[in-house]
Formats: structure tokens, C-alpha cells, sequence
């Protein structure tokens, strides 16, 4: 009886690692090692970095996108873990029809995952992306961020940067599905567009 209690904890833990690795986050008895590094926090110089990226319309041929060239704008960056999954095309979707609402037109959004350019370009395609999804194949810059996991994907987190360059706000555990992550989101970036 002892030895089916056990196969059956480990079929449950697998479970919810398994379903884990598409929204991002981690189960509630993950170890700890399973995220690398915590990320700038509030108040903190966000770290610069410069990627390649696509948009709908193809992949970026001028030049990468880089955080301190958006200096004086408000910027969202939203990593998440793979195109085309359940949990990412459901953000990236809810980013693209409430683009307005959530950002506007003063903000800057960059979506970041280990994919390549060629995939964010067709995933940007096949939803309408209004903004760049940029490509970090060795997860470098979502390391910097604290949205790496150990299974070589990013996990689903979401910072703003305010207009000096610092950490405005930061959601470690962004979900995808949950309206009360887009109103926190969204109070957020309103926020760093007011302060000066």
C-alpha cells in the first residue's frame, strides 16, 4: 500500500511539472533550485542587454533591440517561456486585443523567449502582434531578469521599466489566465507613465 502511495505522489508531482512547463511557473513542491537567479527588484537599474527580433510583419533587419535605447520611454518586458503554447499564445493574445487599454501608445512592449526570430515571426504573424517579440536562445538576458528555469526555457514574468531605466514593477509569477495579473499590469505601467 505504502509503495502505491508513493507511485502515486510521484505520478501527481510529474503531473504538475509537466503542466508547469507551458504557463511558466513552477509546482507549489518544486525545489527552489528549479528558478535561476531573483532578478533586479524594485527600485533597481534595469540590466541592459541587446536582442534580435521579428514582428507580424517578418523578422527585425535593422538593428537589435537594445534597453537603453528606449531611455525616456516606459517599457514592458514580458518573458514567457515558448511560442505557439497554450499558456503564451493566451497572454500574447490578451497583450494584442487589450493593447490599448494595458499599454498605449507612449509604451514600449518587447516579449522575450529562448525562440528564434524566424519562430517569434510566424507566432507574431499568427496572432497579430503589435509589438516585437525578441529572441534569447540562451536565455543570457532572462537569466539577468531572474526568468530562467532550469529546463533551458524562460519562465512567465513581466517587468516595467520606468523612464530612467529602473524596475518599476515586477510579477515573478505572471499568469497568464488570471485577469487580476493584466489589473496589476496595467496600474503598473500607469503608474511609471505618471512618475517623473
Amino acid at each position: 500500500m505504502r509503495k502505491l502511495s508513493l507511485v502515486l505522489g510521484a505520478i501527481v508531482f510529474l503531473a504538475s511539472a509537466a503542466a508547469a512547463q507551458d504557463d511558466g511557473s513552477a509546482p507549489a513542491s518544486a525545489p527552489a533550485s528549479a528558478f535561476l537567479a531573483s532578478g533586479p527588484t524594485q527600485g533597481d537599474r534595469a540590466p541592459d542587454f541587446s536582442l534580435p527580433w521579428a514582428t507580424k510583419d517578418g523578422v527585425g533587419n535593422e538593428q537589435w533591440f537594445s534597453l537603453t535605447a528606449q531611455r525616456g520611454k516606459t517599457v514592458v518586458l514580458a518573458f514567457f517561456p515558448a511560442a505557439f503554447t497554450k499558456g503564451c499564445t493566451a497572454e500574447m493574445q490578451t497583450f494584442t486585443e487589450r493593447y490599448d487599454e494595458l499599454f498605449g501608445p507612449d509604451v514600449v512592449v518587447a516579449a522575450i523567449s529562448y525562440d528564434s526570430v524566424e519562430t517569434q515571426a510566424r507566432f507574431a504573424s499568427s496572432i497579430g502582434v503589435p509589438f516585437k517579440l525578441l529572441s534569447d536562445p540562451d536565455l543570457g538576458v532572462a537569466k539577468k531578469y531572474g526568468s530562467a528555469n532550469s529546463d533551458g526555457r524562460a519562465r512567465r514574468t513581466v517587468y516595467v521599466i520606468d523612464k530612467g531605466g529602473r524596475v518599476a514593477y515586477r510579477d515573478l509569477r505572471f499568469n497568464a489566465v488570471d485577469p487580476s495579473s493584466y489589473s496589476d499590469l496595467k496600474q503598473a505601467v500607469q503608474a511609471a507613465l505618471k512618475a517623473k
